[in-house]
């Protein structure tokens, strides 16, 4: 399923796609595999029962899931990637979380950076304007750009003031100009991970998970490329990826790990510091 050139051009200009119905035939296997992993590991964040007061979030969701993992090789995941990161692109790693009320506007990462990456997201409840789901500033995601740096504002204020949008703009956060991406369970959206983005109105356990995908890094850049992976380890994670996608992977979808798996041996003991150091891992 390789995006159409107006495809590309939307995404390049905007920052997102959205593709309804893209798995409306998969998506009852999808949820099923989604909650087995979640009472595999307890339910919640960190083994306890998601109470419904924070976001509970694991990462190496999909890895954990013979199922789920298979989905970076599936033509809708694998050739929508291709198409934007070229052939020998990286699937970064995944995260399944239980969201709870709002999530205010930010980036999940706003940075100089040549590498263009981005996250596809399932979401498996229906969410619209008012119960919880994606909203995108189109546009934002150009670092470097007037309009995308003046939006970084809004997330670089967040421990000065509980409300930023009203402190700059004299708005509530629901009220930025932007556009709702609702769904069904059973669409895909995709977005760049520069771009702004936020939730208002959702219930207490709002099921989601991504998938993460970057373009391959240039031998010189790999230290660049650690860095990156050395963020990840306040989740507890010692390996890039989780056991099961690894054990399954065949030689095509190893074409997507193999830069990560050959890079990620500084992760443990950082991994190891940050136990020490939080009393739990992550939740964002």
């Amino acid at each position: 399923m390789r995006l159409t050139d107006q495809q590309l051009a939307f995404f390049d200009t905007f920052g997102f796609l959205a593709f309804p119905g893209l798995f409306a035939d998969d998506i009852d296997r999808i949820t099923g595999a989604f909650e087995k992993v979640w009472t595999d590991n307890g339910g919640g964040h960190f083994g306890q029962e998601h109470d419904g007061k924070q976001r509970s979030a694991l990462i190496q969701f999909i890895d954990q899931n013979e199922y789920l993992s298979a989905l970076i090789d599936d033509p809708r995941i694998h050739d929508v990637c291709a198409s934007v990161l070229g052939d020998d692109f990286n699937y970064s790693g995944s995260d399944g979380n239980f969201y709870v009320g709002d999530t205010h506007w930010h980036s999940d990462g706003y940075r100089d950076t040549k590498y263009l990456s981005f996250k596809m997201a399932f979401y498996l409840d229906p969410v619209t304007a008012s119960t919880g789901c994606l909203r995108v500033i189109p546009g934002s995601h150009k670092y470097g750009d007037v309009f995308g740096d003046s939006l970084q504002g809004v997330r670089d204020m967040r421990d000065e003031t509980d409300n930023p949008s009203e402190f700059l703009w004299g708005v509530n956060g629901d009220e930025v100009p932007a556009v709702p991406l609702e769904v069904t369970p059973g669409d895909l959206v995709m977005f760049n991970h520069q771009i702004k983005h936020s939730s208002w109105g959702g219930g207490d356990r709002r099921r989601m998970f991504t998938l993460n995908f970057e373009e391959r890094y240039a031998e010189e850049d790999i230290e660049t490329l650690k860095k990156q992976m050395a963020s990840e380890t306040r989740f507890w994670i010692e390996r890039n990826y989780g056991d099961v996608i690894v054990e399954t992977a065949d030689e095509e979808r190893m074409v997507h790990l193999e830069q990560r798996l050959a890079n990620d041996g500084h992760m443990a003991e950082l991994a190891r510091k940050a136990r020490e150091e939080m009393a739990e891992p992550s939740r964002g």
